[in-house]
């Protein structure tokens, strides 16, 4: 018998999802996290469905842009129970990853649905489990349920005054692939977290005749190495560190290693590197944006105030006229609709707790993948899954 998933969609999936006899466990989202997470709980003999919306896994890492690697080693960046292939590099490319969830999920034989949504998650009306709202009028009950529906879930753009008299081309960097449309254009790319920065060098690189990124606060910028030390080990013996330190230390660490900007258009930040980091704001991986910005094939201008018509008001006053808007403004979470109701989301829409831990009046609900840790988001989906596992193995 070949080892791969169960995997069934359309019609095949409300045969296998409603099978509601031994509650499984439910994990919401085919990607690293909800993989990871229904790997962990196999292994301990816990039952377990991962519903996806999309016809495969990895949906999410399917549509980012050719150049991505990733920020993190391929040593840290595994799954539970399957390690990353050598022959992947050290910094493991976007299709890479995709091999690699794919392979993740026949490996562990997961039981996979595509095709299946899951709108709105309530309490069992018998007051045990979890009852689960899906696509084609499906109920599906479960024991627990894991959601782990994506960091970067929903494309973000603000609703800049004039936006929609824009006469050039404005699109989310959700929907940017590689440079070759560019080509010979002038393009600016509002925000500087690192997909912004990743893309603005891909198009200085890939021929666009003018690169700008529009800069509304200083990042902090980090080598994605230094000598031979991958930034994510620094950011895994941090992380218990008093924010002062670590914000002094890394004040120091930025005028050693990284040249000075600021005649460039990019002064060195003001506020401390952890500081920002637990206000939500990762440090930026340099893949080429240092570079690009000394030699001014990538000037950063100030934020974006509005559009008119073929021009950008740019928050200093001044206008540039590009020809196409690449917006690397983030993405919202969009749990609201999914258990906003339930009252274990924070202001910002993000989860009150996660991995391990349920919220006290959701006992059996668990989150995973909505942190953006500097020590790296695969490793701690991982860690995630494995005290998830434990959690929802001893409630047996």
């Amino acid at each position: 018998m070949p080892n791969s998933p169960s995997r069934a969609s359309g019609t095949d999936a409300v045969a296998l999802t409603d099978r509601t006899d031994d509650r499984p466990v439910y994990v919401i989202g085919g990607g690293p996290g909800g993989l990871s997470a229904a790997a962990a709980l196999r292994a301990r003999g816990v039952r377990t469905v991962v519903l996806e919306k999309s016809d495969r896994v990895g949906a999410s890492w399917r549509g980012h842009y050719d150049r991505l690697h990733l920020h993190t080693t391929r040593r840290w960046s595994a799954l539970p129970g399957l390690k990353m292939p050598r022959r992947f590099g050290r910094w493991v490319s976007r299709d890479d990853v995709v091999r690699y969830l794919e392979k993740y999920a026949e490996h562990h034989e997961l039981e996979v649905v595509t095709g299946v949504e899951v709108t709105r998650i309530d309490r069992a009306a018998d007051g045990t489990g979890w009852q689960l709202a899906a696509t084609g009028g499906r109920v599906l009950r479960g024991r627990a349920v894991v959601v782990a529906t994506g960091f970067n879930h929903t494309p973000r753009i603000p609703d800049w005054p004039g936006r929609e008299t824009f006469t050039g081309r404005l699109l989310h960097a959700a929907e940017y692939r590689n440079p070759t449309p560019y080509a010979g254009q002038d393009v600016l790319v509002v925000g500087i977290g690192n997909t912004g920065a990743e893309i603005a060098a891909d198009l200085a690189e890939g021929g666009a005749s003018t690169v700008r990124i529009a800069v509304r606060t200083v990042p902090h910028i980090v080598r994605r190495s230094t000598a031979g030390l991958p930034a994510q080990a620094t950011g895994i013996l941090v992380r218990r560190l008093p924010v002062w330190v670590v914000d002094r230390v890394g004040r120091l660490m930025n005028r050693v290693a990284l040249p000075d900007l600021s005649a460039h258009g990019l002064p060195r930040p003001d506020t401390g590197l952890y500081s920002r980091v637990k206000e939500g704001a990762i440090p930026v991986q340099d893949v080429g944006l240092i570079d690009a910005v000394k030699s001014g094939t990538v000037q950063p201008v100030a934020a974006v105030d509005s559009f008119d018509e073929d021009a950008v008001v740019l928050a200093d006053g001044s206008r540039v006229t590009p020809q196409a808007v690449i917006a690397a403004t983030g993405y919202d979470r969009a749990l609201e609709p999914l258990v906003g109701h339930l009252d274990v989301l924070d202001r910002r829409g993000r989860p009150l707790v996660h991995g391990g831990r349920s919220p006290k009046h959701a006992r059996g609900l668990y989150f995973t993948g909505f942190t953006n840790p500097i020590s790296g988001m695969l490793r701690e989906m991982a860690l995630d899954a494995d005290r998830i596992a434990k959690k929802v193995a001893r409630a047996r």
